[in-house]
């Protein structure tokens, strides 16, 4: 029996958000919430009874490491992980959310965080590699080469000691180029058993196109894993796995705040898998990250009953 059913590293931060039709150098408020990819995951996963550990490095004593540690604690999310150092600041993010024609637009304030100085001897593996999957995601590895190299370091523990890992590729084009994350992130593809990449991400970061189906198909047989999960905005979500490939349709929501959503979605699927289908986690992964489209923060907060989604270790009775 492991400790954990999924841990995971990535740097939080706190989301400072415009509100609709004001732009950030003349807005007057801003909405603050805690954010990170990987611990959102986890905020998901704990809320559906899934025992988490999310690892991050955040100042000690600082105001807003408290109101991050508050947010992911609140829902579950075990933080024996968490490294605390003495100073430092907490990286931000700025968000314009945008409404058509005009694009949301993030403007990152990551630089000079202890995370991005992290190295291997500062975490606890015996307690983060005590867990039936590790869940990595190509934002954390594109920050530094410290970043990378730890993160590198955790799937390759994962795999000596038998533990799957999970990859959300998640390419971010304002953190690194496409040659990079290829150079990076393909050898943690590769030892993965469930890679999360996007239609638009294979293109840019494996040079595949056509539909998103043979897409998602080809991805698979290129990296050589069990599980390739696919989006496509509106267009798709597409499965490739040893079963054949399968498309499920995406039904259009009212937007109320974006960030998020796609975690929540890996964070579906991912329940799903854990407990041996990893069909029904793309269809909870759909309503999670469909709920996610309605509500402010990244960090996606409901009630499983709510998305009529089974909170169970293994066995759905």
């Amino acid at each position: 029996m492991t400790a954990f059913d999924l841990t995971t590293l990535g740097e939080g931060q706190i989301r400072l958000t415009c509100l609709k039709g004001e732009r950030l150098g003349s807005a007057r408020q801003l909405r603050m919430s805690a954010a990170c990819s990987e611990a959102n995951v986890s905020g998901l996963l704990s809320q559906l009874g899934r025992k988490c550990s999310w690892a991050t490095i955040l100042p000690k004593g600082h105001a807003l490491t408290k109101r991050i540690f508050s947010e992911y604690r609140s829902v579950g999310v075990d933080l024996s992980n968490v490294v605390r150092s003495e100073g430092g600041r907490v990286a931000l993010y700025f968000m314009e959310p945008g409404e058509y024609p005009m694009p949301a637009r993030v403007m990152y304030d990551r630089e000079h965080t202890p995370f991005r100085d992290m190295t291997v001897d500062m975490f606890n593996w015996d307690s983060l590699l005590d867990t039936r999957v590790v869940f990595v995601t190509g934002i954390t590895t594109a920050l530094t080469e410290n970043t990378a190299k730890v993160v590198r370091y955790f799937v390759d523990q994962a795999v000596e000691r038998g533990v799957e890992v999970i990859l959300d590729v998640n390419y971010r084009s304002m953190l690194w180029d496409a040659e990079q994350a290829h150079a990076v992130l393909d050898p943690i593809a590769r030892a993965s058993t469930v890679v999360f990449c996007s239609r638009k991400d294979t293109e840019i970061i494996y040079g595949i196109t056509g539909e998103g189906e043979d897409v998602c198909r080809k991805l698979r047989e290129e990296i050589g894993v069990n599980y390739v999960v696919s989006t496509d905005q509106v267009r798709g979500v597409y499965l490739s796995g040893p079963e054949g490939e399968q498309t499920f349709s995406v039904h259009p929501v009212p937007v109320v705040d974006r960030p998020g959503a796609g975690d929540s979605f890996v964070a579906g699927t991912i329940h799903g898998y854990l407990q041996g289908n990893i069909v029904d986690g793309v269809r909870y992964g759909q309503r999670t990250s469909a709920y996610a489209l309605t509500h402010h923060g990244d960090l996606t907060y409901f009630s499983p009953t709510e998305l009529d989604i089974p909170v169970t270790t293994d066995i759905v009775r």
